[in-house]
């Protein structure tokens, strides 16, 4: 493990270097400044921006029923998280029920979207530090679960599947069995992730010590998700302040020890487990009955809502500012990539530009939820 730089004996020659915006390591548009001493980045700049597309603006200009599409958009690994935040956030304004059996697909499908974010995020971070036969079976993996999100959505990446009331489709016994067999699948298939990474001495040696953001960091920058408890501070909105039926599974909170690469790392693995967990739980205990709650035509009193859900990167807020007309007032949201990006400059200084890559890639940031 090589630790960062205190100081360089001889002449110094500082410079600066660009990465990205087109960077493979950086996952969309990022540019990233650097100010280099040799191979040792000695300060880092973020510069956001570059896939900025007005979203919040966007949504003063429409019915509250015309965002939906827009809420997958921002984070496309985790669409139907960012979906489940909005549609809750009216339904809370509006003081709508939900119904029992649609609670629980939400909770199913919420969690196959989770896993699914999970494995992009864990193959794609390998990919990064140089080993390419891990994405392919997280591909692979993913692949079973857009299959069946498909079959109830009609879509792969972003959806429109909830909606203020329930759900707009019902699952049926086919779907029922697919994700029985998926989460046999992914059970056996997770030591296979053990033997090939985890494990490996080479992925050991890359991330163990390296990025620590330790709890008083982590705190000060208000990270979350994953990259809060891989800090060992064990904040979950759906354990802390349970939404929809949460509270009625049991599962636990996977927290790191060390707060650094692997931590990151491991806890999102642990989080695939529990998530199969929940959907098991979910699927046993699915009730009869209808998916949609017959509704009025949608207009939100004047007056302000806050709603948080955990999505696959951390806490989810959208806040919204009605002043009683069919369109918001205002809409803000708070993503949870913003967030883990801002202790980047503090938690890079000083650091060899390989390790940068494996601490900013253990955030598993993405880009347009950031810009959105």
């Amino acid at each position: 493990m090589v630790t960062k730089l205190e100081k360089i004996a001889g002449p110094r020659h500082r410079f600066l270097l660009n990465m990205g915006p087109q960077h493979p390591s950086t996952h969309g548009v990022l540019r990233v400044v650097l100010e280099m001493d040799g191979e040792y980045a000695m300060a880092l700049d973020p510069v956001l921006g570059y896939g900025h597309r007005m979203h919040e603006k966007m949504a003063e200009g429409r019915p509250y029923n015309g965002f939906y599409p827009n809420t997958g958009r921002m984070d496309y690994l985790g669409a139907i998280l960012f979906n489940h935040g909005y549609v809750g956030l009216l339904e809370r304004m509006c003081k709508v029920a939900v119904p029992e059996r649609a609670e629980y697909v939400r909770v199913i499908t919420s969690e196959l979207n989770r896993i699914a974010s999970h494995l992009v995020g864990i193959g794609a971070y390998v990919l990064d530090l140089g080993a390419f036969t891990p994405i392919l079976y997280a591909f692979d993996d993913r692949e079973k679960i857009l299959d069946i999100l498909e079959e109830i959505t009609g879509s792969r990446l972003t959806y429109c599947y909830f909606r203020v009331g329930g759900v707009t489709k019902d699952i049926d016994d086919t779907f029922i069995r697919r994700t029985r067999s998926f989460i046999d699948r992914m059970r056996s298939r997770l030591p296979m992730y053990r033997d090939l990474v985890t494990d490996n001495i080479i992925f050991l040696r890359r991330t163990k010590g390296i990025g620590i953001i330790d709890r008083d960091m982590a705190a000060r920058y208000g990270v979350t998700g994953p990259v809060l408890r891989g800090s060992g501070i064990a904040y979950d909105v759906r354990k802390s302040e349970p939404y929809s039926i949460y509270d009625r599974f049991d599962f636990d909170v996977p927290v790191g020890e060390n707060g650094d690469s692997f931590d990151r790392y491991i806890v999102r693995i642990r989080e695939i487990e529990q998530s199969l967990r929940i959907i098991e739980q979910a699927l046993d205990g699915l009730p009869g009955g209808p998916v949609m709650e017959k509704t009025k035509k949608l207009k939100l009193p004047a007056g302000a809502c806050n709603f948080t859900v955990e999505a696959a990167r951390g806490s989810l807020s959208y806040y919204l500012i009605g002043d009683g007309s069919d369109t918001p007032y205002r809409l803000k949201v708070r993503v949870p990539s913003y967030s883990n990006l801002s202790p980047l400059p503090e938690l890079c200084k000083g650091m060899l530009l390989s390790d940068l890559v494996t601490a900013m890639g253990s955030l598993d940031l993405v880009i347009p939820e950031i810009d959105r």
